[in-house]
């Protein structure tokens, strides 16, 4: 195998440039990466910002002066680049739906490969009371990313404002969409306003504490797509909000999340301990 059988267009330039290749030689690989640069700006794959500094350092070593052609084209793909990104940033900005859907009060916040549904549950316990926001994230495929707890209002109230990730799927940015069996990270120990979901969840198997709680997330789902698609839900209009929350009804127009949200309604899910902080997720 040639020696530099692994090395990018880019190292190959480097080297060569380092072994004292002539000036004719340096023009000729600068006009190659350039020329490929800009192929890829119109068809792909796409051009990461490190490559851009890489190219530059190339001419600088290659004592081209900042004035000529290679630069100047290359400032072009940047700016093709940056341009590009700021018509598409819009689009895969966050959307906040909020309202009233089968009898509970929902958030959807839709980004451009997820949703996080978020619901709030409150209750008493030993004459305290509590409040707390839980919330799922869903992949691509409608598969759980975590769940995650925020206290509102803690029964121990240093703990008001709080974040605990109840489970978290390992490695989900990197995992298949559509995996069927995977690992997750739970809390060792749940706090206790879980109860205010359901007063007897302690008294379960933990296996089935954690697929409950990933599984609640399914369910409301389901319930609101069925809601979405036979009754208007109860929330208030777009321009109604201050704050930029959309009402649920505008959520078949969002063209990531609704998909998103009707694969999720259809999955449940089962969990299996493995120790105190892992169990294993499965979907049929």
């Amino acid at each position: 195998m040639h020696p530099n059988a692994q090395l990018s267009p880019l190292a190959i330039a480097l080297r060569c440039r380092n072994e004292n290749v002539a000036t004719k030689e340096s023009k000729r690989q600068a006009r190659g990466l350039i020329e490929g640069l800009e192929s890829r700006v119109h068809a792909g794959p796409p051009i990461r910002a490190n490559e851009l500094d890489s190219a530059r350092e190339f001419l600088l070593q290659s004592e081209f002066s900042p004035g000529s052609d290679y630069f100047n084209r290359l400032s072009q793909i940047q700016n093709r680049i940056q341009s590009r990104i700021a018509e598409i940033a819009p689009a895969r900005g966050k959307r906040n739906y909020g309202g009233e859907a089968a009898g509970y009060w929902m958030q959807i916040q839709s980004a451009y490969d997820h949703v996080i549904l978020s619901t709030c549950y409150d209750g008493v316990f030993n004459l305290r009371q509590g409040r707390v926001k839980i919330s799922h994230r869903f992949n691509q495929a409608g598969r759980i990313d975590f769940v995650e707890l925020k206290f509102l209002r803690s029964l121990q109230p240093t703990l008001n404002g709080a974040f605990r990730k109840l489970l978290t799927v390992k490695d989900y940015p990197l995992v298949r969409k559509d995996w069927r069996v995977t690992e997750a990270f739970v809390l060792e120990v749940l706090p206790r306003e879980l109860i205010f979901l359901y007063s007897e969840i302690f008294r379960c198997p933990r296996s089935e504490m954690f697929a409950w709680l990933i599984n609640i997330g399914h369910r409301l789902l389901g319930d609101l797509t069925t809601e979405l698609k036979t009754r208007r839900p109860n929330g208030e209009l777009p321009e109604s909000r201050d704050s930029g929350q959309l009402c649920l009804e505008a959520l078949p127009a969002d063209d990531v999340a609704m998909p998103i949200l009707e694969k999720a309604a259809e999955l449940q899910c089962g969990a299996q301990l493995q120790d105190s902080k892992t169990v294993v997720v499965s979907y049929n």
